[in-house]
């Protein structure tokens, strides 16, 4: 049995996942939270934050923050804060204490996120089975508790926080296992913060949401105040899901975006086939619209997964920007979603790509012509980049860290503008074409075209 270990806060996921644990020993923890007691607390002068959920006659549940209505517009990612801002964005969600623990651009984290007016959906690491945690071991879920306790009062006075997010996908990977003392134990430590800050609602976050898995979470779990769900493909049918399980609170969709790397159609060698840039915005564009729509009444906010970017099967998956900076379309329509308007600056729209070796098996070595066809819609200038990636061979359990696979740029013979002669390996095996299109504003659009060599 693995010791107990504090969440060490990676990039955010997606349905079925978590995020990875740094393993470390008890006396590692130990020092952790000692040197953690040592640094200067948020400052006290700051306003207090009172944040409460209320229903009105018609049924609608309102989060109150200071008395005003708050609907969350956010984003699970702690990068891009000024583009967030400037989209129409207002909260942002962490996974683990350790993300308000550090600072940026001099500033604690939730000093930086206060001044710039963003509200902070407080995530508190709950360990998982899967990372060797015991529930049944008393001095496990002892320590466990301690830990919370001690995150909470060191930050429960900081006016940024808007919700503390009890756990993520806590309940996810058990099989048919009763899940029974999972929600237990999230009862007793939503006990503990409540004990030690009344003042704000408690969430917790599913691995997508069944009926069986909202009526676990109302029996045993009556101290959970909002319900988060992170989902993909069923984000649209949430609201239907919790009416059909007769679930009585309200929820947050806690990470939506493209349709997961599980829920898309393969190539004949097992390769899932990736959303290009337009279809993801797409459907972060039709989730978000069904979802407020359609659970309108329950639903207090959505959180676009992710407001960054990471590596998750491709580099380009999950990610709304890219990892050189550039915004992509998901910005876009999630920019008209919150604020009601477009960016002055759209991403470049990549129309087609034409090259023959797409979702095929071709000969190693062989070579291959590649044309792009795009368009910018403030008629910049266009930049087009080629790059061939191996299939990740290594794909992590629910979202946890990925080593990046290989990139080989010696298969770019030659490339000018939207035209390119690629070479493919001669190692067999499963590859992809990745086709990035730039423009000279800091925005882009990518598609990507598995192939296997034989």
């Amino acid at each position: 049995m693995r010791p107990f270990t504090r969440h060490t806060s990676p990039p955010p996921r997606r349905l079925h996942r978590s995020f990875a644990l740094a393993q470390i020993c008890f006396p590692a923890c130990f020092l952790a939270l000692f040197l953690a007691g040592c640094r200067e607390n948020p400052p006290t002068e700051l306003p207090g934050t009172n944040v409460t959920i209320e229903r009105s006659a018609d049924g609608r549940f309102n989060l109150l923050r200071n008395g005003e209505p708050f609907v969350v517009q956010g984003a699970g990612g702690t990068s891009f804060i000024d583009q967030l801002v400037a989209a129409g964005g207002n909260s942002v969600r962490t996974w683990g204490i350790d993300d308000l623990e550090r600072e940026i651009d001099g500033l604690p984290f939730l000093d930086f996120m206060h001044k710039k007016g963003l509200a902070v959906v407080a995530g508190i690491w709950v360990q998982h089975e899967r990372h060797g945690f015991d529930y049944s071991d008393p001095k496990q879920v002892a320590e466990q508790r301690r830990i919370i306790r001690a995150d909470v009062e060191r930050f429960r006075d900081h006016p940024a926080i808007l919700i503390w997010g009890l756990g993520n996908e806590v309940e996810a990977f058990r099989g048919d296992a009763d899940d029974a003392p999972i929600w237990q134990e999230l009862n007793n430590l939503a006990r503990i913060v409540k004990e030690v800050d009344p003042t704000r609602p408690i969430m917790t976050t599913v691995a997508g949401v069944t009926p069986d898995k909202a009526r676990s979470a109302m029996r045993h779990a009556p101290d959970i105040d909002i319900l988060g769900v992170n989902a993909y493909a069923a984000a649209i049918r949430t609201g239907e899901i919790l009416n059909e399980a007769g679930w009585d609170r309200p929820f947050i969709l806690a990470e939506f975006g493209p349709r997961g790397h599980w829920e898309v159609p393969e190539t004949d060698w097992g390769a899932p086939i990736e959303p290009s840039s337009e279809e993801k915005a797409r459907y972060y564009r039709r989730t978000f619209e069904t979802v407020m729509r359609d659970a309108g009444d329950r639903c207090l906010g959505t959180f676009v997964f992710l407001w960054g970017h990471k590596q998750e099967v491709t580099h380009t998956w999950y990610g709304m920007f890219l990892p050189t900076g550039e915004k992509l379309p998901p910005v876009d329509v999630m920019t008209k979603a919150w604020s009601g308007v477009y960016p002055d600056i759209l991403c470049p729209v990549l129309v087609d790509v034409t090259f023959g070796a797409s979702l095929r098996a071709v000969p190693a070595g062989s070579e291959w012509n590649v044309s792009v066809r795009a368009h910018d819609p403030q008629d910049l200038p266009l930049d087009f980049e080629f790059l061939v990636v191996s299939e990740q061979t290594d794909v992590a359990v629910g979202g946890d860290r990925e080593a990046p696979p290989p990139r080989h740029p010696y298969a770019l013979l030659h490339a000018e503008g939207p035209e390119a002669r690629i070479r493919v390996p001669d190692t067999p095996g499963a590859y992809r074409l990745f086709v990035t299109v730039r423009n000279n504003a800091n925005a882009a659009t990518v598609s990507n075209f598995p192939f296997l060599v034989e």
